[in-house]
């Protein structure tokens, strides 16, 4: 709620390709649906063409929420990055709120959100912790716990991601002005806050756990191999070149970020768990 004790109006902000899974895609909306806040509008990128269970499942949900939903057509696979570039600018309202397809957020992520940017109106962007699960919501195997103030975000951003995306609600101006999305393999939000933080834009995080991430070996395998390298020391290479880390910083995180990337599945996924949690 605003200063007033109106409700605030927001987006959420989803894309989706056809490799998605559909129960997960459909658990993951009723989540959105079900919260103490609703959201004012759910914008829905189709990245590509999707498979018909995918498309049913949308228009199963357009009506059951008439005028909720706001579907955003890509004729062809684009990406991630491209994709959430292209969905900032549909976005009706200036708070937008990330929701990945296969995670569930907690029935007061919204609220608890909204307050923060009621209690301060220079915030430009909240997230919070996550919970990471297995199969079933309830086989939590580890949290991911982010630093929680401006100068703590600074500092952790050097060496690793201080937000969780699938939890992050931001202001639609501050994210154009820094520059929206860009193309990469897997870290467009990593370069995202950045390029925010340079903007000197206001950031913070909750310190609890406000969406059940989905996770696993899965996930441990398409994070590895040297496509992710190359796509490491691209990012880190871009932090250098607008005065983000210094040359130090640069060759250090380099070298310990490609090591992690060239693991075996099982032991990047022990550094992933244990040690970057």
């Amino acid at each position: 709620m605003d200063g007033g004790g109106q409700l605030m109006k927001f987006s959420v902000l989803i894309s989706i390709y056809c490799k998605e899974n559909p129960m997960f895609f459909k658990i993951a909306l009723e989540s959105v649906i079900n919260q103490t806040c609703i959201p004012t509008e759910i914008v829905i990128v189709k990245d590509g063409a999707l498979t018909y269970e995918l498309d049913q499942i949308i228009e199963n949900f357009e009506m059951r929420f008439p005028g909720l939903f706001k579907i955003i057509i890509l004729p062809e696979n684009r990406g991630l990055g491209l994709s959430l570039q292209a969905g900032i600018i549909e976005c009706s309202y200036e708070l937008i709120a990330r929701m990945d397809t296969d995670d569930i957020a907690k029935p007061e992520r919204f609220e608890k959100q909204l307050k923060k940017f009621s209690d301060n109106k220079e915030i430009d962007l909240v997230g919070t912790y996550i919970e990471e699960f297995e199969g079933a919501p309830d086989n939590i195997l580890s949290s991911r716990v982010v630093p929680l103030t401006q100068n703590s975000i600074y500092k952790a951003a050097k060496r690793r991601n201080p937000f969780n995306h699938v939890t992050v609600m931001y202001k639609k101006t501050a994210v154009l002005e820094a520059g929206n999305y860009q193309p990469f393999l897997w870290c467009e939000d990593y370069y995202l806050w950045v390029r925010m933080i340079m903007k000197r834009c206001k950031m913070m995080n909750i310190s609890e756990s406000l969406v059940l991430a989905r996770t696993g070996k899965e996930m441990f395998r398409r994070r590895g191999g040297l496509q992710y390298v190359r796509s490491e020391v691209n990012l880190q290479c871009k932090f250098l070149s607008i005065g983000f880390v210094n040359i130090f910083e640069f060759i250090t995180n380099v070298i310990l970020r490609s090591l992690i990337r060239l693991m075996p599945n099982n032991l990047r996924g022990v550094i992933y768990f244990k040690l970057l949690r």
